[in-house]
């Protein structure tokens, strides 16, 4: 079941099939990837959004989606993705998810 994010028109939803996060818009497919990378931890290797939807805060509603559902659910972090690695270490509240 999707999750709402701020904007009533744009859901930022799990896809665990698909190993991704991502937000539908009629402006294209913003997207979060991942790969299990060991029991219980996930590594977040890249984030993708369209041109069409850059400078609105998408990457970052991705991020801290993503980030929200390591915690949620016990599960460590790998920040390949150079954005989310910024990310967690502008929002070190998200620290904790960090994988050894």
């Amino acid at each position: 079941m999707p999750t709402e994010s701020a904007a009533a028109d744009e859901r930022v939803r799990h896809e665990p099939e698909n190993h991704r996060f991502a937000l539908s818009s009629g402006a294209g497919l913003a997207v979060l990837e991942y790969r299990e990378a060991g029991p219980g931890t996930l590594a977040y290797h890249h984030t993708y959004v369209p041109p069409p939807l850059r400078g609105r805060g998408i990457a970052s509603r991705l991020a801290a989606f993503a980030l929200r559902h390591a915690l949620d659910n016990g599960l460590a972090v790998i920040p390949n993705c150079p954005f989310v690695a910024a990310f967690i270490r502008k929002n070190r509240q998200y620290a904790g998810v960090l994988g050894r």
